[in-house]
């Protein structure tokens, strides 16, 4: 490939994403939002332009000698938005997707690789536990996120442009796991607090999850092996909450919480302060949020046999993918366990 162009290289997926594709001797440029954390991206031996994607022109400046696209960047949000964030979530996701697609054709990009979420994957309402695959089509009712509708529709908005000769091809994420988690993300707020003895209570239910590793291999594989205009799902095992606390344990040592809230009494709890927190006290993080609980509840599973067939993809370990996450965290000043908590890490085939 040719120079790589990256947006929301700072994120989770997108700084794994660069630093796989520095170690494969790629030329990069990605693109940075000012004023967001973009620590992802420091000291890196990339080209950083500024810019925000809701901006065309910008991103036809900058998307100038590019001849691949990843484009990663979203906004993410499982809380329930205001009105303001609302038109936030779709200017981003969706007239964002849409400016990106645009400035690609326009410079006869040769593929672009969109990130898709599996939250905007089709499900079987009558059994949300029935593995989703690429051919369910999105169901637009129930509890549904409005991050994934406008995931849906960013999607749309990429099947238009195929048939405008553009050659799009969907990588589909599920919730990730590794290295790398600068902002970081629920998850990995999840872990710190698990280990710096702050998680007093937890959860069942469970949801795919995906090794940092596994979902930027997703990554390159669509982008050199993907058919045009067809999406892929990449996942590395479902876990429930209870096999992460294992991980948890295995790898950083400690004690998983003794509180184990059902679902349905914690859905009610959080129905009642989480609009209000929102709200009146944005920057106070929600570890679970009604949408989170919602997701926890579904117990969804993934169904990657399209990825593995026709891309050669091979799921590795959600373990190996914690492990890696904790030495990041430790490495970061974010987690500060007492080093007789640190043992060797047991292996694991998930």
């Amino acid at each position: 490939m040719g120079r790589i162009f990256v947006t929301g290289g700072a994120g989770h997926l997108g700084a794994n994403l660069v630093r796989r594709l520095l170690d494969e001797g790629h030329e990069v440029r990605a693109l940075a939002r000012p004023g967001d954390d973009n620590r992802g991206l420091e000291g890196l031996p990339i080209e950083v332009v500024e810019g925000d994607i809701r901006d065309l022109d910008t991103l036809r400046r900058h998307l100038r000698g590019c001849t691949h696209v990843f484009h990663v960047a979203a906004k993410i949000s499982t809380l329930s938005p205001s009105a303001g964030e609302y038109r936030e979530l779709f200017e981003t996701n969706v007239l964002g997707t849409r400016n990106v697609l645009q400035a690609a054709l326009e410079y006869d990009v040769e593929r672009v690789v969109l990130s898709g979420s599996f939250s905007a994957v089709g499900y079987d309402p009558e059994d949300p536990t029935r593995p989703s695959n690429e051919d369910m089509p999105f169901y637009p009712f129930g509890q549904v996120l409005p991050y994934a509708r406008t995931k849906a529709q960013a999607e749309h908005e990429a099947l238009k442009f195929v048939a405008e000769g553009l050659d799009v091809v969907i990588a589909t994420s599920c919730a990730i796991v590794g290295p790398h988690d600068y902002i970081p993300s629920r998850l990995g707020r999840t872990f710190c607090d698990y280990v710096n003895g702050k998680l007093r209570a937890y959860v069942p239910g469970g949801f795919p999850f995906v090794a940092a590793d596994d979902i930027v291999q997703g990554h390159l594989l669509a982008m050199q092996r993907g058919r045009r205009g067809h999406k892929y799902i990449f996942a590395t095992a479902f876990q429930t909450l209870d096999d992460l606390l294992d991980h948890f344990e295995a790898v950083a040592g400690g004690r998983r919480p003794k509180l184990r809230i059902p679902g349905r009494l914690m859905a009610g709890m959080t129905g009642l302060y989480a609009g209000v927190l929102a709200r009146y006290f944005p920057n106070v993080p929600q570890r679970l949020t009604p949408g989170a609980i919602a997701i926890l509840r579904m117990q969804r599973r993934a169904d990657t046999s399209k990825a593995e067939r026709e891309l050669g993809f091979r799921p590795t370990s959600i373990r190996k993918a914690v492990a890696d996450a904790y030495e990041f965290f430790t490495r970061q000043g974010m987690m500060r366990p007492p080093a007789a908590t640190r043992p060797t890490p047991r292996p694991s085939s998930t």
